[in-house]
Parts: structure tokens; C-alpha cells; sequence
């Protein structure tokens, strides 16, 4: 291996043009460099160690038309989860008040919707006005958007649209089959133009090849700016779906893909996501020890189960982590 792949210096400065051959030396370099060149990088950019806290909340679950794979939601799987209507603000508010209460600093909610409706947009930016009004940094995932829906959550004090790229291009279309690569891509460029910082990232352990997991990486990493957050989600296998049965990724695999997230996207919040009720302490801490410095608080993510209060603060303070502070203005970009 070359020895300039993992020179601290070099990695430390964002670069968009990362090809396959080059992401796949950084993620398969040996672990114990790895995880130095990753921490080494890390802290450049971001305080040692303050993490990130952040909620989500459906707000409006099940009877989704996509078929994601992976989702319980899809109103093409069978899981037992019934459809709602979009919640009412008051109660939205309600749950931003008590997760900022537990010591979240951003609150994200999430629709199971194909794309939002013109309908819906109205209530939604009530939504964001209101969380934005508690002191919280705002997310929304929604589905795709078209400009001028952009415009206005962007306009309703909007942070930050989640909406993630899955897996790589060339295994996509083994996961979903409803909405294409470039419909997510063209999603992303509207969020980006209104001026709204990106959340974008993806899902390890839905039966992707190595290659996959490095090709998602790198798809993340070539998009000019890299996306203000990364999501980097374990795959929550659920009964009813085509993926409620897949084999279980090695977690040196996960601890990898957090790693070479955090080399390749230097300044990027990493967030440690979906499926750390699965995992166990000691594999957390090597994703934090790997860069990551977000995750989800609450006893529940849309629908899958996530660690209790308790336990993740017994594990911050056993780890010397300090929750991260609210930005007194949170980070905007200027539409363009």
C-alpha cells in the first residue's frame, strides 16, 4: 500500500474527485492504521470528544409506495405496521419539547412518503417553525422535493433534508425499484440550491459486496460539498420484508465503513445511526473511536428499536463523551 493513502495531512483537506481504487485502499488498509488515520483526521475538524444528539420522530408512518427492501413501512411488505395520517403539530411539538428536555440538540422527522404533497407542505413548515422556535436544529426526510417545495421549508427555517443514497449505484436496483439513483441525486441538487444543508448517507449489511460498500462511499464523498451529515445506518433486519432475513455484517465491516466516511468526508458530522440496539458497547465505541460523532437518542427510530436513555448515558460517561452543544446559529448555506 502506498504510504501517502493514509498521510494525516493530506486526508485532512476535503477532496471531491475519490475513484473506487483509491477509497477501497483507504477502507482496506489494516485496521490499527486505519482507525489512527481516522481519529488522527477527526479531531482536525471536530472536538475529541463531544457527540451529537439528535431525535427522530414519524410523523407520519406506514403505507409507503416505495419498496425499499429494508423498510417496514412499504406498503409492498407485509410487517404488520398500519398506516397513519401525518401527526398534528401540536403533538410534533409536544415530542421536540420532551427530546430537547432528554438532551437532543437537533430533531429530525421523517414521513413515509414517495414525495411530499403540495397538501401537506403547509402543515410540515408549521412543523419546522415550531421545533426551530424550541432551540432545536431542524430535519426533515420527507421523500423527494421539487424546487419550489425546497424553497419553502428552506423558507420555514429548514436546517437540514435527510435523504440517502442506500447503498452504491450498481446495487441499488437489488434493494429498490420504485425510485432511481439519479431521482435520490436530483432530490439532493433541489436541497442544495434552496440553500439547506444536506443529510445524506446510507445502509451497511443489506447483502452488499465490499466493492458496494466502498462504491456508496464514494458516491457520498464526489458530491461538491460533501453532505453536512452522513448518516451510516446498520441494517435493522425486519420480519415481512426481503431483507428481514439477511446475514449479519461483521462489525470490523461496520467500524471500516465509519472510518473511511470519516477520511474521505473530513468534515462531515459522521452519525452513527440505525442499529446500535444490536451492537454492543464495545463495538460503539470503536465507531466512535473511528470518527463518528452523532447519533440518535430516544427509545425508538421510525419504527426499529434504538437504546434507552439510561444506557447511552451510562455508555458517555464510561467513554468520557460529552454531548455536543447546540450551535447558538445553526451552520446555513446561502441559496444559491
Amino acid at each position: 500500500m502506498p504510504a501517502t493513502v493514509l498521510d494525516i495531512e493530506t486526508l485532512s483537506k476535503p477532496r471531491f474527485d475519490w475513484t473506487p481504487d483509491e477509497a477501497a485502499l483507504v477502507y482496506r488498509a489494516p485496521f490499527n492504521d486505519l482507525l489512527f488515520a481516522a481519529q488522527s483526521v477527526h479531531r482536525r475538524h471536530h472536538a475529541a470528544n463531544s457527540v451529537q444528539k439528535s431525535q427522530l420522530l414519524s410523523i407520519k408512518t406506514g403505507g409507503c409506495a416505495e419498496d425499499c427492501g429494508y423498510c417496514s413501512q412499504s406498503a409492498f411488505h407485509e410487517t404488520g405496521l398500519k398506516a397513519s395520517k401525518l401527526m398534528p403539530v401540536d403533538e410534533v411539538l409536544s415530542a421536540a419539547r420532551k427530546a430537547k428536555a432528554s438532551g437532543a440538540t437537533r430533531f429530525c422527522m421523517g414521513a413515509a412518503w414517495r414525495s411530499l404533497k403540495d397538501r401537506d407542505v403547509d402543515a410540515v413548515c408549521e412543523m419546522i417553525e415550531g421545533v426551530k422556535s424550541e432551540g432545536l436544529e431542524t430535519c426533515v426526510t420527507l421523500g423527494m422535493l421539487e424546487a419550489d417545495q425546497a424553497k419553502r421549508l428552506k423558507a420555514a427555517g429548514l436546517d437540514y433534508y435527510n435523504h440517502n443514497l442506500d447503498t452504491s449505484r450498481e446495487y441499488y436496483d437489488k434493494v429498490i425499484t420504485t425510485r432511481t439513483y439519479d431521482d435520490r441525486l436530483e432530490t439532493l441538487g433541489r436541497v442544495r440550491e434552496a440553500g439547506i444543508n444536506v443529510c445524506c448517507g446510507g445502509i451497511i449489511g443489506m447483502g452488499e459486496s465490499e466493492s458496494d460498500r466502498i462504491g456508496l462511499l464514494v458516491e457520498l464523498a464526489t458530491i461538491d460539498p460533501h453532505p453536512e451529515s452522513v448518516p451510516i445506518n446498520h441494517l435493522v433486519a425486519v420480519e415481512g420484508t426481503p431483507l428481514g432475513h439477511a446475514k449479519p455484517l461483521d462489525g470490523f465491516d461496520f467500524v471500516r465503513a465509519i472510518a473511511a466516511a470519516r477520511l474521505m468526508m473530513p468534515r462531515s458530522v459522521v452519525r452513527l445511526s440505525a442499529g446500535r440496539e444490536g451492537m454492543s458497547r464495545e463495538l460503539q465505541a470503536l465507531c466512535f473511536l473511528a470518527g463518528a460523532n452523532s447519533i440518535f437518542v430516544g427509545e425508538e427510530l421510525l419504527t426499529t428499536p434504538n437504546p434507552d436513555l439510561e444506557v447511552d448515558g451510562a455508555l458517555f460517561t464510561d467513554l468520557g463523551l460529552e454531548p455536543m452543544a447546540a450551535p447558538s446559529a445553526p451552520a446555513e448555506r446561502a441559496a444559491e
